[in-house]
């Protein structure tokens, strides 16, 4: 059964939900907004679904919802974030507007964040960039949920990363994806469904193929995606997020001690780059490039699918599954 819930107001649950978890109104409202885009998007993932591990973490005392994130600036050109064992995307509100003036300032900035809880989608982190006319590059690491170049037990995160491309006059062309076949998320949602997984998405405990989301999920590990390729990428993110910004690396994390821990506290690397800067027509270079790509038979741009979703529920709202509201409602009025 669904419900229909205009945006405004699924964001106000969302934010309650937070508030009554401990967090200021303020960073209530940047997290509410972070899981609302999710929902709003068609990322139903990285959406409501995860509502019940933001409280449990925070409830359990393994995040600190009223962590204040602590900047300095390590380089010209370079901010580095103590997030505070907080969420990252309020590690990230708060830089924003400083890692932008750098950008400006030098043709290119980059952000790294430690001590940071991330289980939101990467793209709500990097579009508002490319909106504002930069290109933006972020990845973070995860808790081991992946095997590693031909290996059979999980050792790297599904590391997502995310790019944002912007377009003079139209939508930025975002891309968001993980270092696995499916994203951990994709494969709870078939868990909770009872679905099963696709070949080649995870193995079980004994490191054999397996379409059993929940056994892949316990015991078993994800797959990469196109097999080392998605090993070599996952790798560097580790490195990026956690080897270069100070972050813990994926098994490195204690959640599995905490009960009620579901988030990992890992790390963040974001790279804005200024195309003004670049010397080159990037706005046309760009659409010469994207006209190309339609042009050779490509029905739609990475990004297309995700606004053409935001409109209809800006318009009509979002249908959310009632049991997933009536908890909603129960962790606002807690």
């Amino acid at each position: 059964m669904q419900t229909t819930v205009l945006v405004e107001a699924l964001t106000e649950l969302v934010a309650a939900a937070f508030v009554n978890c401990g967090m200021a109104e303020g960073d209530a409202r940047t997290m509410a907004d972070v899981v609302v885009a999710a929902e709003r998007d068609g990322t139903r993932s990285h959406g409501i679904q995860r509502m019940r591990g933001y409280v449990e973490s925070m409830e359990s005392g393994w995040v600190d919802p009223r962590a204040e994130p602590r900047i300095e600036r390590s380089a010209t050109a370079m901010l580095s974030v103590d997030a505070g064992n907080g969420f990252a995307q309020i590690a990230l509100s708060r830089a924003k507007s400083d890692l932008m003036m750098l950008a400006r300032q030098h043709g290119m900035a980059a952000l790294t964040t430690r001590n940071s809880h991330h289980f939101a989608a990467l793209w709500p982190d990097i579009e508002p960039f490319a909106e504002a006319g930069f290109i933006a590059l972020t990845v973070l690491n995860t808790r081991p949920w992946t095997t590693a170049w031909d290996g059979t037990k999980k050792v790297l995160g599904t590391n997502p990363m995310a790019f944002a491309c912007p377009r003079a006059g139209a939508n930025p062309v975002v891309w968001d994806q993980a270092s696995s076949t499916m994203s951990q998320g994709d494969v709870l949602l078939h868990a909770t469904a009872r679905r099963p997984l696709p070949l080649g998405a995870g193995v079980d405990a004994d490191g054999q193929p397996s379409t059993d989301a929940a056994a892949v999920l316990r015991e078993g590990a994800l797959l990469p995606f196109a097999g080392t390729k998605g090993s070599s990428i996952a790798f560097m993110v580790e490195i990026l997020a956690a080897a270069f910004g100070g972050g813990r690396f994926g098994f490195e994390d204690r959640s599995a001690s905490v009960p009620g821990a579901v988030t990992t506290n890992g790390g963040q690397f974001l790279l804005l780059l200024d195309p003004s800067m670049s010397g080159s027509d990037f706005a046309a270079r760009v659409e010469s490039l994207l006209a190309t790509i339609l042009a050779s038979g490509s029905k739609r741009l990475p990004g297309d699918r995700r606004y053409a979703k935001r409109q209809e529920a800006e318009t009509v709202g979002i249908s959310v599954p009632s049991n997933l509201l009536e908890e909603l409602n129960g962790y606002g009025r807690r």
